[in-house]
């Protein structure tokens, strides 16, 4: 007899002899099977097995169109682990057996038929499809808890990664909104230029991050209204490798060394004018140049209290202007060209009223120079 587990799989019999059939389908219900589909007509047969789910095909050879042969080769994309074939049938030469089992059947029993050793084969095969079946189902809640698992740590890096960079925003006065902006900024850019949907989302994630290492640059300096002086502006420039070795230290995850890696690379120039590096044209990793762009744009967009916003007119011309000095030029157009979606985030998500009104309309007549000196720039 059948063990439990495997008396309510699906076996179906095709036979286009009905006594064939009816021997069949009462040696495998007396065998203790329950689920039993008996076709003799093999067209009606194909068609249920190509649209309904079965744990086993005990198959006749011999048949008016569709026979045994066309029935194996339509059924031939199906996992044979899962879904196993025997063939039963008179057609007994070796050429025939060899046909069978290599157009996918699992086993081949000839007629006149043994029915114990038939319903030993079936009971070996219906074992081989529920351990299938197991399998298939360990590995699905395998990946199901590896994706929840991994969607807690995604949840828990974001949580963590909005709290830095409020906490670095708060020691300058940077909005949330910006820390926003910024990434969906980077994101829209790296699905302009082709990268995976994987790489836009990481891009998002870990384009907030650059300016965490302002964490370590004195308050006194960050919360200055007017332009740095030369030896302010080399200590504000040590914020990229502040930034690089906090996000280095952090998880070890794909993530986060994008975080160090934007923190590091985001103030370098096209041309090897920026810094830390003084790296030039390729040399800086894309995703830095992805970030010189983004950073740049949001500060010339946005007001704070030691500048009024630019308008979008100037700062087209203002990226055109340093397009191959400052910017990767191929980047410089694909900025172009997605500007209006950029400036939809930019209004989307834009900055409540600054403070220091009055300081603000101070420094609206300051030079490009100071206005700019380390964003400010």
């Amino acid at each position: 007899m059948l063990p439990d587990n495997l008396k309510n799989a699906t076996v179906v019999l095709v036979d286009d002899t009905p006594a064939n059939l009816r021997l069949l389908e009462s040696s495998m219900r007396a065998f203790g099977l329950r689920n039993i589909r008996a076709f003799s007509d093999s067209a009606e047969s194909l068609a249920w097995l190509q649209s309904n789910p079965w744990d086993l095909l005990v198959l006749d050879l011999d048949m008016p169109a569709p026979n045994g042969f066309d029935i194996l080769q339509a059924l031939a994309v199906r996992d044979r682990s899962a879904a196993p074939i025997i063939i039963a049938s008179a057609l007994s030469r070796p050429e025939d057996r060899r046909k069978g089992l290599a157009l996918g059947a699992n086993d081949y029993i000839c007629k006149p038929l043994d029915l114990p050793e038939l319903l030993l084969r079936v009971r070996n095969n219906l074992e081989l499809s529920a351990a299938n079946h197991f399998l298939r189902l360990e590995r699905n809640q395998l990946e199901q808890a590896v994706h929840e698992r991994t969607a807690q740590l995604r949840s828990s890096y974001q949580s963590i990664i909005g709290i830095l960079s409020r906490a670095a925003g708060y020691k300058e006065n940077e909005t949330e909104r910006h820390v926003m902006r910024i990434g969906e900024y980077a994101a829209l850019m790296a699905r302009a230029i082709g990268l995976t949907e994987e790489q836009c989302e990481h891009m998002r994630l870990a384009m907030p991050m650059h300016d965490i290492g302002k964490i370590g640059i004195p308050e006194a300096i960050l919360q200055k209204s007017g332009p740095f002086t030369s030896e302010e502006r080399e200590i504000m420039k040590h914020h990229a490798r502040i930034g690089h070795h906090i996000m280095s230290d952090s998880m070890g995850t794909p993530l986060s060394r994008l975080a160090a890696e934007i923190a590091l690379y985001h103030h370098e120039h096209w041309d090897g004018n920026g810094y830390p590096q003084g790296l030039k044209g390729e040399e800086i990793p894309l995703s830095g140049r992805i970030a010189a762009i983004c950073d740049v744009y949001d500060a010339l967009r946005s007001a704070r209290p030691y500048k009024t916003a630019w308008s979008a007119e100037e700062t087209l011309v203002y990226f055109r202007e340093r397009s191959g000095t400052h910017f990767d030029p191929d980047l410089v157009h694909v900025f172009e060209r997605i500007f209006d979606q950029l400036e939809n985030i930019q209004n989307s998500l834009v900055d409540e009223t600054p403070k220091s009104l009055d300081e603000l309309a101070k420094m609206a007549g300051s030079p490009i120079s100071d206005i700019l000196n380390e964003h400010r720039l």
